[in-house]
């Protein structure tokens, strides 16, 4: 369905897709989705590095690290800025700087500088994804609408997981950053298309250029706030510490980048199963049986790596680690979304979200040496089960104070 909508600042309607559709949530998980999408690409963009630029281990996990504190700190300035710029507009020069900074990236080849450059890569990003959060939390499902953010990020990973190590072999590491520019043109040309927001659904319709100003946060919703971002934190951390590192731990058991690249590919398509799971459900069960039950079974098959060198085994744990990432985040960011609905909390839960994106490969850089991915997996397992209790406890705290 498709609203005609329009423009008071223009003569002529703009067609927009309607509100609580299908495509509504698919053009709000491409904007969401773009500044951050070498994310999906998985350690396939870290392996772009080590095999493309013939550098270590340690230096590529130094430079997909600061892509993603990069990310942090543009989604932070988002916490401060989008209720005060044009999202339309902002999020269309957003996507114009990101691509001119994925062409520079082509011809860089120096460690130092690719840190720098991609670190200023994620800062524009990241204020792009939390632009994207802030109207997803003025959804009337945010639930369900991160849920098929979650379903476009592992399709879309899927198919750069399968054909980027491949093209990396014979166009070095400037293949992955063409995907990435991919992304960001297709995401382009959903903008125009994106409906306007009003603050509740009975009262009058915001522009994109201005939104009223939101009251302050209640003091009771500050703790189980803090403990849901906390959980937010842990459990991008645990599971990128390991999945930035997965093809390299494969490597080491002696398996292809071919098979790998097939491997991780089957994987990552059965993980969106996860993602629609939470966009057919909603909240239907609550939030905190699918948060409890994504973290205790993501913690269990995270474990099972420590036998990667059985193939059907190290399968397994990338399929099933990947269903539970799909499935637990969306209920993660819709914990979040619930305390304050102007969607402040939900743009500050995208920078710890980032935050814990970026620490996973970083604390990977600073203990995995030659191949120490013991450490790895057995500090993402404890930060995956910390996290579930972390949820609950929130989900918890939450409801008494709603029932005071």
């Amino acid at each position: 369905m498709i609203d005609q909508t329009t423009n008071n600042d223009r003569s002529y309607t703009v067609p927009k897709v309607s509100r609580d559709g299908t495509a509504e949530a698919i053009f709000l998980a491409f904007l969401a989705t773009a500044g951050l999408f070498y994310v999906n690409l998985g350690g396939a963009f870290l392996s772009a590095f080590v095999d493309g630029l013939g550098i270590s281990r340690e230096s590529a996990g130094y430079i997909t690290s600061a892509n993603k504190y990069g990310a942090a700190f543009g989604a932070l300035l988002a916490t401060f800025l989008v209720k005060n710029v044009p999202w339309r507009k902002s999020a269309f020069l957003t996507l114009l700087t990101l691509i001119s900074v994925d062409l520079v990236s082509f011809f860089l080849t120096n460690v130092t500088t690719l840190v720098l450059v991609r670190f200023t890569h994620g800062s524009i990003g990241g204020f792009l994804v939390g632009l994207g959060f802030s109207i997803i939390a003025k959804t009337r499902s945010p639930d369900r609408v991160f849920g098929m953010l979650v379903a476009i990020q592992y399709t879309f990973g899927s198919v750069a997981i399968f054909t980027v190590p491949k093209l990396v072999e014979s166009f070095g590491p400037g293949a992955a950053f063409g995907a990435l520019i991919t992304f960001s043109l297709v995401t382009m040309t959903m903008l125009p298309f994106i409906p306007t927001y009003s603050d509740d659904e009975e009262g009058a319709v915001v522009t994109d250029d201005q939104e009223p100003p939101a009251p302050a946060l209640s003091r009771g919703v500050l703790f189980p706030a803090s403990l849901a971002l906390a959980a937010l934190f842990l459990f991008q951390t645990s599971n990128m510490g390991v999945a930035d590192y997965v093809i390299e731990l494969g490597k080491d058991q002696g398996f292809s980048i071919g098979y790998l690249s097939n491997l991780l590919t089957v994987a990552n398509v059965v993980a969106i199963s996860g993602a629609l799971l939470v966009y057919f459900l909603g909240t239907r069960f609550g939030r905190a049986m699918p948060i409890l039950l994504g973290t205790l079974i993501a913690g269990g098959f995270t474990f099972l790596f420590h036998w990667s060198q059985i193939e059907s085994l190290f399968f397994i744990a990338n399929a099933i680690t990947g269903v539970t990432w799909a499935f637990t985040v969306p209920y993660l960011l819709g914990l979040c979304a619930t305390f304050d609905e102007h969607g402040r909390v939900v743009v500050f839960a995208g920078f710890i979200s980032k935050m814990g994106l970026a620490s996973g490969p970083l604390i990977g850089a600073m203990v995995v040496g030659d191949g120490n991915f013991t450490t790895i997996i057995n500090l993402a397992t404890a930060g995956l089960l910390v996290c579930g209790a972390f949820a609950i406890w929130a989900e918890v705290s939450a409801k008494k104070f709603a029932d005071r």
